[in-house]
Parts: structure tokens; sequence; C-alpha cells
């Protein structure tokens, strides 16, 4: 009998990242095929027109996360219609560097740029996000449109649990709970009967969608982990749904969290009578940009190539830039409370296709649910520090 060769550390870890290759490529496999059935069935436009009626007094914008992916493009693309546009950034160096590189590359083309105001605002840190707040209102800013854009996403096969600041888990903590408590502070600093506030959401909020339907589904259960966060006064949860950490459940989680915060803040809002509108928007699946730099990255180059280039069913950078600004800036587009999606592959069609693919949409039967929709907020305040009105 031959010795048993055991295998050295490298060898391993090689056999380790082909396992992980494999059974990530067979839900690549089964998501495009679910997203072409889904393209496939909702005919499009192609020669669609829109007016073009973005020409409009110059805005003050806020942007979270636009350092990078959509958030980035949104602004170069606002920033060059002569609107002030304030980068919120994770550090103060990223929002410079972003406001570098707009201004640049206005430059270059020689195209009208507004005035850029970098700043940092870490939602992973309740107390940056104060302060930034607080030099808005110190600088009597008014504003016209607030950009809840920012995410977060670990490796869907992460084990550990990462935790904010405050100590909430990361994901949930980021992108949910930090944009909370930004939109509460920042609403007095709102244009009343003009101000907009738009949320970066996701198809995946959704577990009948083509995305939500591969691996760990989105659900808040009854918010068991938020009611124990608050109950014994930790802060501490796993999970939404207090069940056991799951990276891939928990950006699913967050992403429905937007969605039913965007729609619970347009119902209290209308009934303050405030005239702001809130809408929240699905960008699409856009693989090339920050938010999947925890992924595998031979997986995501070759699920970028076969997404937008092979199966056509992903989007661009662009496109997920161009529909942020859209909803920021565009006059004709349906008042708040809505949700916008678009059938996959639409990034195709261009500009053409806001207002046509890219219209309201329904959310999944769990973000319709008013009653938990009016609890998570309730626990979200309690769990950043503000008092219920």
């Amino acid at each position: 009998m031959y010795p048993r060769r055991v295998e050295t550390a490298e060898e391993n870890n090689l056999t380790s990242r082909r396992s992980a290759f494999e059974s990530t490529s067979k839900a690549l496999a089964s998501f495009l095929l679910l997203s072409s059935i889904s393209t496939t069935s909702s005919p499009f436009v192609a020669n669609a027109k829109v007016t073009d009626d973005y020409v409009s007094p110059p805005k003050v914008i806020v942007i979270t996360g636009c350092n990078s992916g959509i958030g980035f493009d949104a602004a170069q693309r606002m920033a060059g219609r002569g609107h002030t546009i304030i980068l919120a950034c994770r550090t103060l160096s990223k929002a410079n560097e972003a406001a570098l590189k707009i201004g640049g590359e206005a430059e270059n083309s020689a195209a009208p740029i507004g005035t850029l105001i970098p700043k940092e605002c870490d939602l992973a840190d309740l107390e940056s996000v104060r302060a930034f707040a607080k030099s808005l209102k110190d600088e009597g800013v008014k504003i016209d449109t607030l950009c809840l854009n920012a995410g977060v996403s670990r490796n869907v096969k992460a084990q550990d649990v990462l935790r904010t600041k405050q100590g909430f888990e990361l994901t949930v903590g980021t992108n949910h709970l930090g944009h909370f408590l930004l939109s509460q502070l920042l609403l007095p600093s709102m244009k009343k009967d003009s101000g907009r506030i738009v949320v970066t959401a996701s198809g995946v909020h959704d577990p009948e969608s083509p995305g939500g339907a591969q691996g760990s589904k989105a659900t808040l259960g009854a918010l068991e982990g938020f009611e124990m966060a608050v109950t014994n006064g930790s802060r501490k949860f796993d999970m939404v749904d207090g069940k056991s950490f799951d990276a891939d459940k928990a950006y699913k989680d967050s992403k429905l969290c937007n969605v039913l915060f965007s729609l619970e803040l347009q119902r209290r809002l209308n009934m303050g009578g405030t005239g702001v509108d809130v809408d929240c928007f699905n960008p699409g699946l856009i693989v090339s940009t920050g938010l999947f730099r925890d992924q595998n990255q031979l997986f995501t180059k070759v699920f970028d190539v076969a997404a937008t280039d092979v199966f056509k069913v992903g989007e661009t950078v662009s496109w997920g830039g161009g529909a942020l600004e859209y909803l920021s800036i565009r006059s004709n587009r349906s008042k708040g409370g809505s949700y916008f999606s678009s059938p996959a592959g639409s990034s195709k069609y261009g500009d053409e296709a806001y207002g046509n693919q890219f219209t309201s949409t329904n959310v999944s039967k769990e973000a319709m649910d008013e009653v938990k929709a009016k609890r998570l907020w309730e626990l979200s305040e309690i769990l950043v520090g503000i008092e219920s009105a």
C-alpha cells in the first residue's frame, strides 16, 4: 500500500479555490438562465424617445459612496450639468480623489462642471455620520437631492461577522442603519416641496426575482435579531431575523431593508406634508463595481463577461449612474413612493430606456408589509439613538 500523499498548503488552497469557482459557476449558469427567461418575457421598447428635461436651475446633491461605481458615474454626470455635488465618502481622501478625478476629466473634455465638495461620511460609524450632517447644518446647506447609494457586500462564503464601530453587523449596519440615521439627520436640511431622496436598492431584495432566487433568500422574519439587540441593549445582532450569520443573505436582507425603509419614509413624509419625494431603485446586475471587490476575482471577471457581453443580462456602470441621475434630477419621473427597475439588459438602449424600460415596478411581497416596515423603522430609531417623534 502506498503511503497517503499529503497536500501542501498551496495545493489545498488551489483545490478550495477550484471548488469555490465550480460552485459559483453553477450558480452563475442558473442565474443567467433565469435572467434570460425573465428578459424574453418582458419585451423592450426599442426606439422609445423621451423628452430631455434634465435642464434645471443648479441643485445641491449629496451622494454617498461616490468615489467609485454608479455613485461616481452619477456624480460626474450631474456635475457636468452644473450642479453642486457633495461627495460623501468613507474617508476624506477618497472624496478628494473623486473630486480631483471628476474635475480632471471635465477639464480634458472641456465640459462644464459644477461645484464639487468632498466630505467624509463613514456609514459604518454613526459618529462620522453625525459629524457629516452637522457640518452641512453648520454651513447652512439646503439639499435638493439626497442619494443614499453606498453599499457593502461581503464575500458570500465569509463566515466571520464583521461589525461597525457601534457593533452592528457590517452589511446591514452600513447599507441600512448608516443611511437610516443620515436621512433623519439631513431631513431638516432638505428643500420643502421639491426635495428628493433616492435609495439604491437591488432586485435581490425579492426572493422571487432571478437574482434573489439564487443562493440564500432575503427575509427579515419577525425582526428577531433587531428585537433582541434592542431588548438586551447590546445593539449587537448577526442577522436581522436573529439566525446564524449568512453573508449572502445579509446583503440581500440589507436591500430589503432599503426598500422597506424608503416606502415607510415616503408614508411618513406624506403624513407630515413636507413635499419631499422618496424613490428606490434596482440598478440591475452590474458586476464591474467595487461592490464585488470581496468576491472571487476570477469568478467575477468571468461573470462580468458572461452577463454583460455574452448573455446581455448585465448592465454597465454608466447605466446604473444614469438611473441614479434620472431619479435625482429629472423632472418628468413619477412622484415618490416608487421602486424603479427594468428588464435585464436594458442598458443596451442607453438613456432612451429611462422612463420606458426603467419604470416604477412592483416590490417583493415582504416589502409590501407596512406593519413590518413600521416596526423596522421603530427598531432602527432605537438602534441608531433617535427618539421616535
